[in-house]
């Protein structure tokens, strides 16, 4: 006669599989909400912090065959829900009232696909099931508007705030939008910091779960203010493989470091190129770089990505490779890195701000 099914068989039984966005088991990470037992079914309910429709039916499969092989279990119902929390920020940075999480997306150097990067990642989180938006924090270079095939100047209804522009079921913005595209921005840093806070504070930003900040290259005043007066939950570092690439990420890496803005990871970008006449691959910026550096900073590497023509034909033609190939290789490649990195700051510590009233101390 088989023993009566436990919850400590199920506990026991999850914690041998580990979840690989989170890089731990569900029971670590503290994801099994309740556990039913009647006889031999078993009705596990489960909540996570990141989206994944990309990979719930397919985790729900795997621990259904885990859980079906405990024996005296006849039955599994799995109920998957998820939960996106807002994240603790910089000690002394408020939370930002309609926006749940800002993801920094860095490079430290130009040229390294950044831009591309950003968009398809916030492109990505949205097709997981999040609620996304993504600013365009490159004053002197805005590309953003480009990437996302829009031109149109935000509406502004109260003559006081603006609108976020929506593109591909994003909500964005960016200086582009508010200036013809060959314009130069002749500003010194103050101007441009100052530019930087007003499209973030004085855009309407509808209620979501990220707002993805594609910064510029370098170090400087937008990363210094971004540090000091934006509520950044992590932060991203995109590399190609190359040492004089991984020379810069490394700077931001550490720059983030300094601020206390975890790094959520590191994405290798134009790790292999793909020949478009016979599809032949080679590491032709080098081999491994991404992975080095993310070991020697005990970091993850999130994902590789290739040097791939359709990636850029994509970006420059307004519907990123997420949009326009939602089936394909690259824009997979680009989802499974948007879940882990979701993942991540799912795992971190969880704002309580909000909580906290405020103290007001007034003349009687």
């Amino acid at each position: 006669m088989t023993a009566a099914v436990t919850r400590q068989d199920i506990e026991k039984k999850l914690q041998t599989f580990i979840e690989p966005h989170l890089q731990c088991d569900l029971v670590t990470a503290k994801a099994v909400k309740s556990v039913l037992i009647d006889g031999g079914r078993v009705r596990l309910a489960l909540e996570l912090g990141f989206p994944l429709a990309g990979w719930r039916e397919q985790l729900i499969a795997e621990l259904s065959g885990l859980l079906g092989s405990v024996p005296g279990v006849t039955a599994v119902d799995i109920d998957l829900r998820v939960n996106i929390i807002t994240h603790a920020v910089q000690k002394g940075v408020k939370a930002f009232g309609t926006i749940r999480n800002i993801i920094a997306v860095a490079s430290g150097k130009g040229g390294v696909g950044k831009s591309t990067t950003a968009v398809n990642l916030a492109l990505a989180l949205a097709a997981e099931g999040a609620q996304v938006g993504i600013l365009d924090a490159d004053i002197y270079g805005p590309s953003q508007p480009r990437m996302l095939g829009a031109s149109e100047k935000p509406e502004s209804r109260d003559g006081k705030s603006m609108e976020p522009v929506l593109r591909h079921g994003l909500q964005s913005m960016s200086i582009g939008y508010l200036i013809e595209e060959d314009a130069p921005m002749i500003w010194r840093g103050p101007m441009v910091t100052g530019a930087l806070l007003q499209l973030l504070n004085d855009t309407r930003w509808h209620d979501m779960d990220y707002l993805v900040i594609d910064l510029p290259p370098g170090t400087g005043d937008i990363q210094l203010t971004l540090s000091q007066k934006i509520p950044v939950s992590g932060a991203l570092i995109v590399t190609t493989p190359q040492d004089i690439a991984l020379l810069d990420a490394r700077k931001a890496l550490k720059m983030f470091e300094r601020v206390a803005v975890p790094v959520l990871g590191i994405i290798e970008n134009m790790s292999t190129h793909i020949c478009s006449q016979c599809g032949h691959e080679e590491h032709i910026f080098g081999e491994g770089g991404g992975r080095w550096m993310a070991e020697q900073y005990d970091v993850p590497l999130l994902g590789s990505l290739p040097l791939d023509i359709r990636i850029r034909q994509d970006a420059d033609g307004g519907t990123p490779s997420v949009i326009a190939d939602p089936g394909g290789r690259i824009a997979s490649l680009y989802r499974q890195i948007a879940r882990t990195a979701a993942a991540r700051l799912s795992l971190q510590g969880r704002d309580y701000s909000s909580r906290f009233p405020n103290i007001v101390i007034e003349n009687s």
